[in-house]
């Protein structure tokens, strides 16, 4: 199948309608009938501002990157694209064109 990958990124403590960012990404990807998506805790990173954030113990408890990626139509996209808009969350993602399906035994 053709679609595109697409991917979203935020710190972990970042929240919109009072829950955690990336829930609520999730939650409203579900919502619209998008087969799935998974949400990924970076160990280490480095954003637009140039700082390192490397997580040890706890120190760094909410300062970390969070990826939330959807294997996902053209249009899927654009509708998660235009309701993050819409309703004001505040997301950097990336797009790009992917071929995706199931290989072997399906279920």
């Amino acid at each position: 199948m053709n679609g595109c990958a697409l991917r979203f990124y935020m710190h972990e403590n970042q929240r919109h309608r009072g829950q955690p960012l990336y829930e609520w990404l999730l939650a409203e990807a579900r919502r619209q009938g998008i087969h799935g998506g998974t949400a990924f805790r970076a160990i280490a990173g480095f954003g637009r501002h140039g700082v390192l954030q490397e997580q040890h113990f706890f120190e760094l408890a909410g300062e970390l990157t969070v990826l939330v990626e959807f294997l996902v139509s053209d249009a899927e996209a654009d509708a998660l694209l235009r309701l993050a808009h819409e309703d004001g969350a505040a997301l950097f993602y990336a797009r790009h064109a992917v071929d995706f399906g199931i290989v072997g035994a399906a279920g």
